[in-house]
């Protein structure tokens, strides 16, 4: 037992743990492995969140922010129910050399457990303090033999390469060349990666062909991003300027419409479509919102203030965005609603329009919602891949090819097998 536990930490533990697990099953997500699970019983995540109480430093669903400047949250440490996802993901094994990029402590912990005595673990991070920080809460819980750097994570820490694993814990927004260079030919690479401004965690592996990786999972999960040479932020007008009122869009990799059109659209009567596709009140919805920004050409995600919604300029929606859609001339736009079914536990997926083209760009994307619906729900998700930047086009297999400064993504979806018989 580590020397901060408690009766009652370990019990909060073994209840976060149990809760992991639990979750897994619900959601038909791959039971952790046995090593993953017994580390995050043993190893102590209050004593890397001092000054919080047990319930909530063993919520396992909760990140805490460590750092935040002007509203915007730039480091903490990550929820343990992604934390164990990406674990499991990884695939540790005694004796691997491990780079985490995106530091903490806890992490960094759990790695040190997995990779064993023989095994090699580096830390790094932009921040001097987090550094520090991370430094005192490992001396805290008496873990050692993790080296802790101040480094830039664009750029790796190649004086410790090659690694067998590299995990990154911050949100990026394209695959670095330094990680390539610095993981081993047979690694993985378990990176959270920005697609068209949804994040999911992609576990990566290189194909026979160079420079060609291919996801071999893809879970969704939510990170700070990442600071440095790798930082990128997509264009975000705003709809409606009011304080407090605020609405917006993110177009990531996406649509350049006419903001001053759109600004106007938001002012018209909306009109409304539904799909007849239900929901249930615990169904995870990601693998629609990740079809949506495939199949998509004008996707884009809508933000807005709670203000926006009690002062009735739009519905409600997911405040930090919400699935939308702009249509070709750029003029009108849609986005996501839903609707409770009369004495159920389901909702309806629609959506409203609004501009000149209301009632046809909502149509277009209830029909998207109805395709993933018909075609995709309850399917393996997409295949997601990725190339050089200097592939050519004319190279690049079918789907939604999305550029970025070192590569090029490729989404391909695979319609779902058919139950007939």
């Amino acid at each position: 037992m580590y020397a901060t536990s408690t009766t009652d930490t370990i019990r909060a533990r073994e209840a976060m743990v149990d809760a992991i697990v639990a979750d897994h099953a619900r959601l038909g997500q791959p039971p952790l492995s046995p090593a993953v699970e017994q580390v995050l019983r043993t190893v102590p995540r209050h004593t890397f969140l001092p000054g919080l109480p047990s319930a909530e430093a063993y919520d396992h669903e909760q990140a805490v922010v460590t750092k935040e400047e002007n509203g915007l949250a730039l480091s903490s440490v990550s929820a343990p129910s992604i934390i164990a996802t990406m674990l499991h993901r990884a695939d540790l094994h005694q004796g691997q050399r491990v780079l985490e990029i995106g530091s903490g402590g806890y992490n960094a912990a759990l790695i040190r457990e997995l990779v064993g005595p023989t095994g090699q673990v580096t830390s790094i991070d932009i921040a001097p303090d987090v550094i520090a920080r991370a430094e005192r809460c490992l001396a805290d819980a008496a873990v050692e033999g993790v080296h802790l750097a101040v480094a830039d994570g664009e750029h790796g820490f190649a004086v410790r390469a090659p690694f067998d694993r590299i995990i990154v814990t911050a949100g990026a927004w394209d695959l670095s060349p330094a990680w390539d260079a610095q993981l081993a030919p047979d690694g993985r690479l378990v990176v959270p990666m920005r697609v068209r401004g949804l994040t999911r965690c992609l576990t990566l592996e290189r194909t026979a062909a160079y420079g060609h990786w291919r996801a071999v999972a893809v879970d969704p999960c939510g990170f700070v991003r990442m600071q440095g040479a790798g930082e990128h932020w997509e264009p975000m007008p705003l709809l409606h300027e009011p304080d407090g009122v605020q609405v917006g869009l993110r177009l990531e990799d996406g649509p350049r419409p006419d903001i001053d059109a759109l600004r106007t659209a938001l002012t018209t009567d909306p009109a409304e479509s539904w799909s007849g596709v239900r929901v249930g009140a615990e169904e995870a919805t990601d693998g629609l919102d990740l079809f949506l920004a495939s199949a998509a050409d004008g996707w884009a995600l809508l933000t807005a203030q709670r203000g926006a919604i009690q002062a009735g300029l739009i519905r409600p929606i997911v405040l930090t965005g919400t699935p939308a859609l702009v249509d070709t001339a750029g003029a009108s736009f849609a986005y996501r609603i839903l609707r409770r079914i009369p004495g159920q536990e389901m909702w309806e997926f629609g959506a409203v329009g609004q501009g000149p083209h209301a009632t046809r760009v909502a149509q277009q994307l209830t029909d998207l919602i109805s395709r993933w619906d018909g075609d995709h729900r309850g399917g393996l998700g997409p295949h997601i891949e990725l190339f050089p930047a200097s592939t050519p086009a004319a190279d690049l297999p079918p789907g939604r090819v999305v550029t970025k400064r070192h590569t090029h993504m490729v989404l391909n979806w695979d319609r779902r097998p058919s139950n007939d018989t």
